[in-house]
């Protein structure tokens, strides 16, 4: 994993720009998931820093729903076993002024692959309290969470 710690985050600096030259817009889903605990799910990436919601880029030819599902699978080894339901659309405006990303909440679901399987782009997943989340969490996590715990009004930004 060591190489991976270097390696992705070089080709994202690279990507970037074919990314904006080749893509109109942007679109990206993530996905709340809690356990039976109440605790949220969150994963820390190989080529960014700190935690976030699983998620990812939207592919050819998905919907944003079937993506959700496929990056929560892909992330944590996790299968949605209902609809996720669709909670809001924000401008990810930070990196690229055409980016939008889908955060769902999926309610139901089981641990498909015990262990996850091992991934170049996930370091680690783990299942936090929402009130003691780590201190590396993201700020937009923070916000997502407050918006969903009614503790914070929506945002249109993430």
């Amino acid at each position: 994993m060591g190489a991976s710690r270097f390696f992705w985050p070089l080709l994202t600096r690279l990507a970037r720009p074919w990314w904006r030259l080749t893509r109109g817009q942007t679109l990206g889903v993530r996905v709340v998931v809690r356990d039976e605990q109440d605790r949220v799910l969150l994963v820390r990436h190989t080529y960014a820093p700190g935690w976030h919601l699983p998620g990812g880029g939207v592919d050819g030819g998905e919907t944003l729903e079937q993506a959700a599902v496929r990056e929560l699978l892909e992330e944590t080894g996790i299968r949605a076993e209902g609809r996720p339901a669709l909670f809001g659309v924000y401008g990810n405006f930070r990196h690229f002024a055409r980016d939008h990303v889908a955060l769902f909440i999926v309610e139901d679901w089981v641990q498909a692959n015990d262990p996850p399987r091992k991934s170049l782009e996930i370091a680690e997943t783990g299942f936090f309290p929402a009130h003691a989340l780590p201190a590396a969490t993201v700020a937009a996590v923070r916000r997502r969470l407050a918006e969903i715990s009614n503790d914070a009004p929506p945002d249109v930004l993430w």
